[in-house]
């Protein structure tokens, strides 16, 4: 097992009707900026919920952020912050709006000209402006980490952010609000948390078996709800395991000793920005290219996730293997969501040369846990995609 360290001082507060807590969190004397999305709390009772709860806060509100937290919104609410003397910030919707109430915590204490260059130039933030999170689309596992991903259209670039100082003081996660999410957005956080796991599982064993059989046991919980969330959202049971499993994939708990992949997010970033597919989506395009294309390097946990979590028994372990990969497909067709490129656009051509091009003028020579995936490998792996 490698070494490591954690620290996670991220404050959980779950279960019915615990949006109300909202009131004891929030600092005394705090002038809070309130960010959420298209306005569908608006709709579901949520918004409700939080103006009961902030009634004796003194609170100024911002909407309109978009799936993918776009930089020129999160640039009017940076004018608001400090036009308005924000001292705290509220994010209430999913991973999208929480990651974009990261940039504007990085970027209210930001010191240089100009606040992209935290992600051009990988900048960690140390210590932000705090904020709290009201989680209203569980996926992403932003409401308790310290990472954050941010689009500029502009540029049809998406690119990751953290640091120590970009971790929420607590997160509000009531698994209630599931019962209002639409289909599309249930199957895009199974499919979302799913692969975060396998990014911090699927590489190569390092005899982290409390880490392996940590991911493996979220991967099993996503597998037996999700049939269960998609069919019935009201089922609280099922809503609550599948809120806390998209949480625990990405909240630093099992990546730590282990080594970690991320070529698939890297490579699915960019289907995002150059095509505006869903992200979830756009993981489940390169996932399945991505580990037969490097099967040999990831032959021995693909066998061990095949047996462990598919109940994979037969054959040698190169069958199990390859096995445990038509599994993932199958599993990601059953939750609703295509595998191709061509599944998404007509306009695929070009797509792998132009992504194997942005991350060599990137410097981005070598990803995936042996830092080995050359663009020109990138390359390949898309257009097995298409």
């Amino acid at each position: 097992m490698n070494n490591f360290e954690l620290k996670n001082p991220t404050k959980i507060i779950f279960g019915k009707d615990t949006i109300k807590q909202l009131e004891t969190e929030i600092p005394k004397n705090a002038k809070v900026l309130l960010l959420y999305g298209g306005g569908s709390i608006k709709k579901n009772g949520i918004y409700d919920q939080v103006k009961k709860a902030l009634a004796n806060v003194e609170v100024v509100e911002f909407g309109g952020i978009p799936a993918n937290p776009e930089y020129a919104t999160l640039m009017e609410a940076l004018h608001v912050i400090k036009e308005e003397s924000i001292t705290f910030l509220l994010a209430v919707g999913g991973g999208s709006v929480i990651d974009g109430t990261k940039f504007l915590s990085a970027a209210a204490v930001f010191e240089g000209e100009t606040p992209w260059d935290i992600l051009t130039n990988n900048i960690k933030t140390e210590k932000g402006m705090p904020f709290g999170t009201v989680l209203t689309l569980p996926a992403t596992g932003s409401e308790m980490n310290s990472g954050a991903v941010i689009t500029r259209r502009e540029t049809k670039e998406k690119l990751a952010m953290g640091g120590p100082g970009l971790f929420p003081v607590f997160s509000i996660l009531d698994p209630q609000v599931i019962a209002s999410i639409p289909q599309r957005q249930l199957q895009n956080g199974l499919m979302d948390s799913f692969t975060h796991v396998l990014e911090q599982y699927m590489t190569y064993p390092v005899q982290g078996l409390l880490q392996d059989r940590f991911a493996e046991s979220i991967l099993q919980t996503i597998i037996e709800i999700a049939p269960k969330v998609l069919k019935d959202p009201t089922d609280y049971d099922a809503a609550a395991n599948f809120m806390w499993s998209c949480t625990m994939a990405l909240n630093g708990l099992i990546q730590k000793g282990v080594p970690g992949d991320w070529a698939v997010h890297a490579m699915g970033h960019e289907l995002t920005a150059l095509f505006g597919i869903d992200h979830a989506r756009t993981l489940a395009i390169i996932t399945p290219s991505h580990y037969k294309y490097n099967f040999e390097a990831k032959k021995e946990k693909l066998a061990q996730y095949g047996e462990r979590v598919w109940k994979i028994k037969e054959g040698s372990k190169e069958d199990r293997a390859y096995a445990a990969i038509e599994k993932t497909v199958a599993f990601f067709h059953k939750l609703g969501i295509d595998t191709k490129l061509s599944d998404y656009t007509d306009d695929y051509k070009g797509t792998a040369e132009e992504i194997a091009k942005r991350f060599t003028d990137r410097g981005w020579l070598g990803l995936g846990e042996h830092k080995n995936l050359s663009p020109n490998k990138v390359k390949e792996i898309v257009k097995m995609a298409y």
